[in-house]
Formats: structure tokens, sequence, C-alpha cells
């Protein structure tokens, strides 16, 4: 494992990096996961960064209560879904415990919340997968993300805002792992969209579901979802790459206590779809006092075809989005540049993105 770090000032480029390792191996237990991070040198935003830790707060102990022959998650995912048959199987095989690498023996949740769904999400039986339904459901995914986030059990708690995002394999580890790195630690993760190019623009050369469908098929994703990264582009939100700033995550993680500072996600954005309400969401983040964000390098989300209303349109919301952002910031949307710090190990299969990243990092 590798920890670097960036400072907003430096450039983002790999010449302007403070390096940390974790020398253990990957171990796939609750127990060996602590020990790998309380092995790791405390790397932050910058050599040399002055502020102390901040306290541990009593907050973080406030879960739900829960049937107590069953044992508490570590980590809680709100998945969203709403008219998604074909592609939330994919997102939830994705997120098992199946293709999830070093979490065998870790207890993790996975809270899908139905966004009224016609017909309703109905999953396989899984003891890790449960089903929430939101009553007179929005256009906006908000409520029913703070629902998910209410319902959610861990102290850890990730939000997929779309259902249709396939997740790479070290996701729910490296995620973990990140949350150990500071009390104040905000775990991303970079997006990418199937295919040859940003699906707005795949789709206007013919790029569709069933395209999609035989991507998937002959890449072996569900046999090492690694390959995902050869079959995919990053999305617009990521365009610079790995080393660049993003202008949102579609896997955010954070404590339940900085959910609540935070107060979730905004429910007065009620565009379909949410509008810009995850990329406001991501920005507050970044603005927490003490934050420190974490990005995990060599993972990510991957969207699916499904003709979302902003990643699918083939003409762009952005003006009208942009518009009920101003309305409610009173600002415009600027993409935030926080101090940040990497941590992950890269599959082969990522080196292709990892080195267009180092030859355009702020493009």
């Amino acid at each position: 494992y590798a920890v670097f770090t960036f400072t907003a000032g430096s450039g983002r480029h790999p010449a302007n990096v403070t390096p940390g390792r974790f020398d253990p191996p990957l171990v796939a237990t609750a127990e060996g996961i602590q020990r790998m991070v309380d092995g790791a040198p405390a790397v932050r935003r910058g050599s040399g960064d002055p502020r102390p830790d901040p306290p541990e707060d009593p907050a973080l102990d406030a879960v739900p209560a829960a049937d107590s022959s069953q044992p508490l998650p570590l980590v809680s995912i709100v998945v969203v879904a709403y008219n998604m048959p074909r592609e939330l199987p994919r997102t939830l095989a994705s997120l098992s415990r199946r293709m999830q690498v070093g979490v065998e023996h870790v207890p993790y949740e996975i809270v899908v919340v139905d966004n009224g769904s016609d017909p309703p999400v109905i999953v396989p039986p899984d003891p890790v997968v449960r089903v929430l339904r939101v009553p007179d459901a929005p256009r906006s995914p908000a409520r029913a993300i703070n629902q998910g986030i209410a319902e959610a059990r861990a102290d850890l708690i990730g939000v997929f805002i779309d259902g249709a995002r396939i997740a790479s394999p070290g996701l729910v580890c490296h995620a973990l792992l990140g949350s150990r790195l500071g009390t104040r630690a905000i775990i991303a993760t970079l997006g990418f969209h199937l295919g040859p190019d940003v699906q707005s623009l795949a789709m206007t050369r013919g790029y569709d579901a069933a395209a999609e469908d035989g991507l998937l098929a002959a890449s072996g994703w569900e046999q090492d979802g690694y390959r995902l990264f050869g079959i995919s582009a990053f999305a617009g939100s990521s365009s610079r790459g790995w080393f660049g700033p993003i202008a949102e995550s579609n896997c955010l993680f954070m404590r339940r206590a900085m959910w609540r500072e935070l107060d979730g996600y905004d429910e007065r954005f009620q565009s379909p779809g949410g509008g810009l309400v995850n990329l406001d969401t991501y920005a507050r983040a970044c603005s927490l006092p003490g934050a420190e964000m974490v990005f995990l390098l060599g993972e990510g989300t991957f969207h699916q075809f499904h003709g979302g209303v902003s990643t699918n349109a083939a003409t762009s919301p952005w003006e009208s989005f942009h518009a009920e952002y101003i309305k409610i910031r009173g600002e415009r949307f600027t993409i935030p540049e926080p101090d940040v710090i990497y941590l992950g190990r890269v599959h082969p299969d990522v080196m292709q993105t990892l080195h267009k990243s180092t030859e355009r990092p702020n493009a």
C-alpha cells in the first residue's frame, strides 16, 4: 500500500508528493485491517503540517439501535435506485463479498433506497442487503439519501447517489482503511463511464445499453472487476484524472457525525436526479473544518448507460441545474481544490489511466 499527499498549491503533479507506506500485506479480517492502519505513518495534508489531530468525538458512537443478534457493521453503503432493473443487480454484485476483496470477515451492509421505482425494487435474499422505500418519492434523490443515512447502522457511511454505478473490487476495504487515517477523514472515489468516452458523447456514435451489455460480457469483469478500467473513460466530473480536482464523488464516505454536521444532502435541490446536489454535497464536505480528504487511488465507480437525466442526456441540463444551484447557494458553483491524501494500491489494469493522468494533471 502507498499513501501520497498533494497540497492544493502543488499543481497535483506526481513530482509534488509526500509518500508514506503500508508495509503489511492485505489481510482479510477486521483485525488485520486495523493492524495495517495502526502501523501506517500519519501522513497528512502536506509535509510539515502543524495542525494537531482533532479530538475524538463521542458522537461517533451514536448509531441506530440494531438487532443484538447481528454484528454491528463497520461500514454502511447507501445505494439509491430508481427504475434500474438492468443496472442495479450489477452494482449490488460488485459490492458483494464475492467481488469485494479484503472484507471476507468484515461486517458491512448495503442499504438500497428505492426512490419510487415502478415496479418496486426487489433484490434476492442477502443478509448484507436491505431495501428501504421512499413514500411519495420526489424527482430528486436527496430525501432518499438522507433516509438511507438515517437508517444506516455503521459509523462509517458511504453514499452511491446513483445505483447504476459498478464498484471496483477494493472500494469497501480501502474506504475502511481511509477512514482510519483521521477522525475527520472524508473518503472519495473518482468516477468513470463505461464505454469509449463520456456517455453523452459515446451515445452520439451508437453507444447504448445493448452495446454496453456486449462490452461487459466480453470484458470478464465478474471474474476481475479491475478490468472495468480498460473499458471505460474518466467521467466529466473526473476529467482531469487521478491527480486533478474533481467536481463530485459518486461514492462518498464519512463518519456519521460528519454527515450530521453536513446536514446530509440538501433537499432543496428538486431537479430531476437532484441537479447539482451531489456536486454541492462534495463541495460542502471539502469545506468542513478540519476535513481530511482521502482519494482512493486505483479504485472507482463505473456508470452504466441507463438514460440518466444528465449523464445520458442529448442536451446538457447544466444551465437549469446551475440556475437552481445559484438560487439555493447565492453564488456560482466552483470545483473545490482541497489538499488530498491518496490511498491505494494500483492494479495493473489501472496503469493506463494513471499514465494518462500524469500527462494531463491540470488539463
